[in-house]
């Protein structure tokens, strides 16, 4: 068998594509032998991590990324070394010992494989350096609900990690923190998290330009939660995925269609969309 280009799943943060990713390697597709708690892979995720790093950025404030494409020295060495960790021992952590000791290098991956990061889209560019055929897959969901789901999961971490720091501070004299009480103030409000939610798909958009028809997959989340088999149909084969109507029937049982369009259960909310119906007009809502 020769080597397979990766699928690099590309969207939004809260937009469905851990729930996309979770179904697919259901069938088949590799996505790494270690994951986080997001379906993500921890070897690309932390070299995600640190690409925007690299020019003062993260997830929440990703525009500075577009300084380390204009600077092709830099970027060089960037590849360079991002080449060398997905040839060198540090695969291990994304192909488990058994296909390390089978593949030894990422490229040479024989099977379908790919990973989940929204952080993908902003750094694809370096990822297409790298896999020139890759396949992107992009998921889009509807922006209030994503910034009303981000600002949610910001809630929650604020409790916990303030609760924690409360019984162990203590241990803060002698063990600073390494992290904030929360993991994003920008998307604590609802105005954060539908502005980033914009600067994420005007990305996809750009970049999905550049790639031939046959390299690329648009999905909408609604539209997935409403026809979970056609959908997952259509992506399994993007995906070079072998699976009989059985298999996909079985992947998608525990999709729920009343998690879309979630906003407009609640009287904010649909106003903050109607106050923002033409940002959300020229993302397809």
């Amino acid at each position: 068998m020769r080597e397979q280009s990766p699928v690099i799943f590309i969207g939004m943060h809260r937009s469905g594509t851990s729930m996309l990713g979770r179904v697919l390697e259901r069938l088949g597709l590799f996505v790494g032998a270690h994951k986080e708690g997001n379906n993500e892979a921890v070897f690309f995720l932390k070299l995600n991590t640190w690409l925007l790093e690299q020019c003062g950025g993260r997830w929440d404030y990703p525009q500075p990324i577009h300084d380390l494409w204009d600077n092709e020295v830099l970027l060089g060495w960037v590849e360079r070394y991002v080449r060398d960790q997905m040839n060198g021992p540090r695969a291990l952590h994304f192909l488990g010992l058994k296909r390390y000791l089978k593949y030894r290098k990422i490229c040479n991956l024989q099977e379908p494989w790919g990973w989940k990061d929204p952080r993908n889209s902003f750094t694809l560019p370096l990822w297409l350096r790298l896999f020139p055929d890759a396949r992107v897959i992009h998921i889009r969901r509807h922006g209030v609900d994503v910034a009303q789901s981000l600002a949610v999961r910001g809630a929650k971490g604020l409790t916990t990690i303030s609760q924690h720091y409360l019984k162990y501070r203590a241990l803060a004299a002698l063990r600073p923190k390494r992290s904030g009480f929360m993991e994003s103030p920008r998307c604590a409000k609802i105005e954060g998290g539908f502005s980033l939610w914009a600067e994420y798909l005007q990305e996809v958009e750009r970049q999905l330009q550049t790639l031939p028809d046959h390299q690329k997959l648009d999905i909408v989340y609604e539209e997935f939660l409403a026809d979970p088999f056609a959908i997952i149909e259509r992506a399994a084969e993007f995906c070079s995925l072998e699976c009989d109507e059985k298999a996909i029937k079985s992947s998608v049982l525990d999709i729920r269609p009343s998690r879309a369009l979630s906003f407009r259960k609640d009287a904010k909310l649909r106003l903050f969309a109607d106050v923002n119906s033409s940002t959300l007009r020229a993302f397809g809502y």
